[in-house]
């Protein structure tokens, strides 16, 4: 298998037991982060939504949220969670324009390799509204390629912000470090930014 296959490989095989450790996650705070820079209402999509957890707070929100995600298990337990249907779809998929307030691709980015991942950071650029908000994180460090059955490309602040000025005109105008949120994962952090379509 392929970097891709084999990511989208684990999700399938044992979608639940990702869910399970997805849920435990607090991401409250990195939620409210990005929903103060929205309208009320807003247009969100969810880019890869894994289990739903972030889908179903935007909804309780009262946000309009769309949600996709690469692997069909996983679409098909978070569209059972969230009461939407989930799309399943690969990120270099989406092809839309103007469409949305804010995208929120919390921990998927992070699993394309740095030439895809350019692609498909001018496809979220595309679309989002003019002043639309894209919230990313990545974990924090200097590896690329198969870790835990899954491709990671992780970044440290100074990598992202040279990787992102060669690759988007999205506008980085937040940018934080958080420790992980599960338990046991005491020691991994993750690097976090806002940035905005001009």
């Amino acid at each position: 298998m392929d970097w891709k296959e084999t990511t989208l490989h684990y999700y399938d095989v044992d979608p639940d037991r990702y869910i399970r450790t997805a849920l435990q996650a607090d991401m409250s705070e990195t939620r409210s982060r990005f929903t103060k820079h929205l309208p009320a209402h807003a247009q969100i999509l969810d880019f890869g939504c894994g289990s739903g957890r972030d889908t179903k707070a935007f909804l309780e929100e009262r946000f309009q949220v769309e949600a996709i995600d690469g692997s069909e298990e996983l679409c098909k337990k978070a569209s059972a969670y969230t009461g939407i249907q989930v799309e399943q779809m690969l990120f270099n998929d989406l092809n839309e324009t103007d469409k949305y307030d804010g995208i929120w691709a919390n921990a998927t980015l992070l699993h394309l390799p740095k030439a895809e991942l350019k692609d498909v950071l001018q496809k979220l650029e595309k679309a989002l509204k003019p002043n639309g908000i894209l919230f990313a994180s990545f974990k924090y460090g200097t590896f690329e390629g198969i870790r835990t059955e899954r491709y990671y490309t992780d970044f440290t602040k100074d990598t992202l912000n040279e990787f992102w000025a060669a690759s988007t005109s999205l506008k980085i105008f937040d940018e934080w470090i958080t420790d992980d949120t599960i338990p046991g994962r005491e020691g991994l952090q993750w690097i976090n930014i806002l940035a905005r379509r001009e």
